[in-house]
């Protein structure tokens, strides 16, 4: 892998990860691009214990453009995206319209019992291909394994940044999902606080020790597999919130995605591509979804974490999705529609079809 780090017009950075080391990189982006804008507020709700990121320079962001004015395309003779090459195999690059950054401003009391402080860490984006049309599911292992080389790298790198506590890996896809870019392309955030989901996994696994292994060895003995190969197992959990939710685990405790070998990351590519496949497979078409990386966090009860990937979709039956309405939505009480068990017979059926 040769990887090879520049700047985008504005300053943000820019990486490129090849698998060729003759990759020529001297592309320079020369837009006029107008100034990176300040990070948000992180605000405290006292009620929740929960802090809650206020960015309003997000709602400029660009939404959902025409396929030739894509901008995570490379760029062309006649038009300048946010990759300057005019090819690549993976990027990743500062977010134009991030979260969370360190250009701070000036940032106030806002009362409500409410303790502001600035919204610290970073935002990346990460494309997986130069491919406009394709899609992960679609990607060689060469090409995953390649990705999972970038979002190691990431990890190592952003959680090395003063202030950041954890790093948190994601893809949405689908317009259902509400993305506002369709080019295959994953996120990264480096948030500075441990967020309420993770809290709530390692004070769990903190009551009851081995709490992530015994859920691996409990499901790899059920009915609820997906698929498995010697270092890593899918499967659909029995307290499942989502119509189709899968959970990827490495058989190996790690806390996070820079600690796997480059086995384990070569057997991962193969055995999530065809889970992707599956799920495209139920219904035929391409269901829109969310994949979620849970890693360790970087200080917090980092040695309770065991590294694993979520992936759910909404999409319950043809033509129909599943809303988070009242009770999922005011209460974080989830009702699924369809059986664990028979999510599983069926994601089952379409592996490798």
């Amino acid at each position: 892998m040769k990887r090879t780090i520049t700047h985008l017009a504005d300053g943000r950075e820019l990486i490129y990860f090849d698998r060729r080391d003759d990759a020529d990189r001297g592309a320079v982006d020369r837009r006029p691009l107008d100034p990176r804008p300040l990070a948000s507020e992180l605000r405290y709700d006292p009620l929740t214990e929960e802090w809650i990121a206020i960015a309003g320079h997000r709602q400029t962001r660009t939404f959902l453009p025409p396929a030739d004015e894509c901008p995570l395309c490379p760029s062309s003779d006649t038009r300048a995206s946010e990759i300057p090459a005019h090819d690549y195999d993976v990027v990743v690059f500062e977010n134009r319209f991030p979260s969370f950054s360190g250009n701070f401003g000036t940032y106030h009391d806002v009362g409500g019992l409410s303790e502001v402080r600035p919204g610290a860490g970073r935002c990346e984006v990460v494309c997986f291909t130069s491919e406009h049309s394709s899609s992960f599911s679609r990607l060689t292992d060469a090409q995953v394994e390649l990705v999972m080389e970038a979002w190691a790298d990431r990890t190592a790198e952003l959680s090395a940044i003063e202030g950041v506590e954890q790093v948190f890996v994601f893809e949405n896809r689908g317009e259902e999902i509400g993305i506002t870019l369709p080019h295959p392309h994953g996120q990264i955030y480096a948030y500075p606080y441990v967020t309420p989901r993770t809290k709530l996994q390692l004070a769990a696994a903190q009551r009851r020790p081995g709490l992530f292994a015994d859920v691996l060895a409990a499901e790899r003995a059920g009915e609820r597999v997906v698929a498995s190969n010697e270092l890593w197992t899918a499967f659909v959990p029995a307290a499942a919130r989502w119509p189709y939710e899968v959970h990827v685990y490495p058989h190996r405790q790690v806390p996070d995605l820079a600690a796997l070998t480059e086995v384990e990351r070569a057997a991962f590519a193969p055995l999530y591509t065809s889970v992707l496949r599956a799920l495209d497979g139920i219904f035929g078409v391409a269901m829109p979804y969310i994949s979620a990386w849970h890693q360790a966090p970087v200080r917090y009860l980092r040695e309770l974490g065991h590294l694993h990937l979520e992936l759910f979709s909404i999409r319950r039956a043809p033509g129909k999705l599943k809303y988070l309405a009242g009770s999922e939505s005011a209460m974080g009480a989830f009702v699924n529609d369809v059986l664990p068990e028979e999510a599983a017979r069926l994601l089952r059926s379409q592996v490798d079809h």
